[in-house]
């Protein structure tokens, strides 16, 4: 694991990898629950959708925390190795490109994951 910023690769380091994965948990939590409430309460097929905020939730966290870099600060142009909360900005105007690109395939992938879990549960004959 890089435990420096690397542009486009990698701009968070331990502290703020846990901070993703207890975001991941958190909205596993949140699909689980808003799944078993849909279902426990007779919802219709097409309630089943909403399920897709708490999973975006989810996909955000995991696939964030899978890449080691945070979309919020690639988008905003900075990095975190530090403690929580001391954020460091990015230099160059090439490297903030490259972590724009890379904050915005974390977003698509995880709006894809989210979709796709939401797509399983609509399917599902429940």
């Amino acid at each position: 694991m890089s435990s420096e910023y690397v542009a486009g690769s990698c701009n968070i380091g331990k502290g703020e990898i846990r901070r993703r994965q207890l975001v991941a948990l958190f909205g596993i939590f949140l699909t689980i629950s808003s799944a078993t409430a849909l279902l426990a309460t007779d919802q219709s097929r097409f309630s089943r959708i909403s399920i897709f905020v708490p999973a975006l939730v989810f996909s955000v966290g995991f696939v964030q925390s899978r890449s080691k870099f945070c979309l919020a600060y690639g988008f905003a142009g900075t990095f975190n190795f530090e403690r929580l909360g001391k954020i460091s900005r990015v230099q160059s105007v090439q490297d903030r490109k490259a972590d724009r690109k890379t904050a915005i395939v974390i977003l698509l992938k995880s709006a894809f994951l989210a979709a796709l879990i939401t797509a399983v549960f609509f399917i599902l004959p429940l």
